[in-house]
C-alpha cells in the first residue's frame, strides 16, 4: 500500500510539471535572449541554500549506499575518496521514507503509463510537444583515483503507449560540458539559462545531489524550450553519442544481447529528438539493430530492421550502407522463404553500375569501421 502511495505522488508530481508546460502559451519556444524571467525556476539553479530540497524530488531519487565525505574539498569528478554516502545520507525523516528501492521499477512504469496517456489526450491540442526529464536515480561511484556522481535521467516524450522512457546516464561533467559548448556557439539564447555552479566541498551530500538533480532536469528542459539549442548538434551528441559508440563497442566484442539493448534505447532517443542533421545516426543505428537480431538468431527482426533502413534511403544517391542492406536483406529474405526479387534487383544494378564490390561488406564489417566523432 504504501509503495502504491509513493509512485501515484511520484507520477502525480510529473504529470502536474508536465500539465503546467503544456498549459503555457508558448513563449519558452521563442527565447532566444536574456529574457530569464520566462523560465522562472532558473534562479534556483545557483542557490546554495539546500535545505528542504530533497522534499522537492518527493522521493523519485534514490541513492546508492555511501559515506558522505566531508572534508572533501576538490571537485566532484577529480575527488578522490574511498567512501561513498551513508546509508542514512541519501535522504532524511520523511524524504528517506518516501524514496523508492534502487532496484524498484514500478514507480517509473506506473510513471510511463500516465505520462503517455497525458500525452496521448492531449494529442490534438496546439501546444508544442516537449520532452520531460526525469532523474530517476544518482549513484556515486568510485573510480579510483576519482569519485563522482552518476545521474540517470528518463526522457519521456509523446509516443506508443507500450513505449518505456528511453534513459541516459551522465555525470557532472558531461552536463558542464554541454553548457560551455552551447554557450561558445548560442551566446544570445544561453544568457537565459542557468547551470549549477560547481562545488569544492560537500559534492556528495544527499541535498546537493538533489539539488543538482532538479537543476539537471530544468536545464534540459529549458534547452529544449528553445529551437536553436533544441536543434543545435551538441545537444544531439550529448543524448545519443555515448550510447552510439558503447553499442558498437559491445557488438564489436561479441555481446550482442547487452548490445541490443543500447541500440533500441538510442533508436528510441532519436525518435523523441528527432534528426534534423540527416539519416546517418538512425542507419548506423539499424545496422546496429539488425546485426545484433541476426547474431541472436532472430532473422524476423533483423529483416524488419534493413526494410526500415531502405525506406529511409529511398531513391537517394548511394549510400556506403545501402549495398550492405540490400545484401542482408536478401539473404535474411531468403532463410525467411519471403521476396527478395526487388532488393536482388537494386544490389545487381549497383553492382553493374561499379558502385559496390561484389560481394559487397556486410553490415557488420562496416559497423565495426565506422567512426562516431
Amino acid at each position: 500500500v504504501h509503495g502504491g502511495a509513493q509512485e501515484g505522488a511520484m507520477a502525480s508530481r510529473l504529470l502536474h510539471r508536465l500539465r503546467h508546460a503544456l498549459a503555457g502559451d508558448g513563449p519558452e519556444e521563442e527565447a532566444a535572449g536574456p529574457e530569464a524571467e520566462q523560465f522562472p525556476e532558473s534562479s534556483e539553479l545557483e542557490d546554495d541554500d539546500a535545505e528542504g530540497l530533497s522534499s522537492r524530488l518527493s522521493g523519485t531519487l534514490s541513492f546508492t549506499s555511501a559515506e558522505e565525505d566531508e572534508e572533501d574539498d576538490e571537485e566532484e569528478d577529480e575527488e578522490a575518496g574511498p567512501d561513498p554516502l551513508p546509508p542514512g545520507d541519501g535522504a532524511s525523516g520523511e524524504d528517506a521514507e518516501r524514496s523508492p528501492p534502487p532496484d524498484g521499477q514500478r514507480g517509473s512504469q506506473l510513471l510511463a503509463r500516465q505520462l503517455q496517456d497525458f500525452w496521448k489526450k492531449s494529442r490534438n491540442t496546439l501546444v508544442p510537444q516537449r520532452l520531460l526529464f526525469e532523474v530517476t536515480s544518482a549513484n556515486v561511484v568510485k573510480d579510483p583515483p576519482s569519485k563522482y556522481v552518476l545521474y540517470t535521467l528518463a526522457v519521456m516524450g509523446p509516443g506508443p503507449p507500450d513505449h518505456q522512457p528511453a534513459q541516459i546516464s551522465r555525470r557532472y561533467s558531461d552536463f558542464e560540458r554541454l553548457h560551455r559548448n552551447l554557450q561558445r556557439h548560442f551566446r544570445g539564447p544561453m544568457a537565459a539559462i542557468s547551470f549549477p555552479r560547481k562545488r569544492l566541498r560537500r559534492n556528495f551530500t544527499a541535498e546537493t545531489i538533489a539539488r543538482r538533480s532538479r537543476a539537471f532536469e530544468q536545464f534540459l528542459g529549458h534547452l529544449q524550450a528553445v529551437p536553436e539549442l533544441r536543434h543545435a548538434p551538441d545537444l544531439q551528441d550529448f543524448f545519443v553519442l555515448p550510447e552510439l559508440r558503447r553499442a558498437q563497442s559491445l557488438t564489436c566484442t561479441g555481446l550482442y544481447r547487452e548490445a541490443l539493448a543500447l541500440w533500441a534505447n538510442a533508436w528510441q532517443l532519436q525518435a523523441q529528438l528527432g534528426n534534423p542533421s540527416g539519416p546517418d545516426r538512425r542507419l548506423l543505428t539499424l545496422a546496429g539493430l539488425a546485426v545484433c537480431h541476426q547474431e541472436l538468431e532472430d532473422p524476423g527482426e533483423a529483416r524488419a530492421c534493413c526494410e526500415r533502413a531502405l525506406q529511409l534511403l529511398g531513391d537517394k544517391s548511394p549510400h556506403p550502407l545501402l549495398a550492405p542492406f540490400l545484401e542482408a536483406h536478401v539473404r535474411l529474405s531468403w532463410r525467411l522463404g519471403l521476396d527478395k526479387r526487388h532488393s536482388e534487383a537494386r544490389l545487381q544494378a549497383l553492382q553493374e553500375a561499379g558502385l559496390t564490390p561484389t560481394p559487397p561488406p556486410s553490415l557488420k564489417e562496416l559497423l565495426i569501421k565506422e567512426v562516431l566523432d
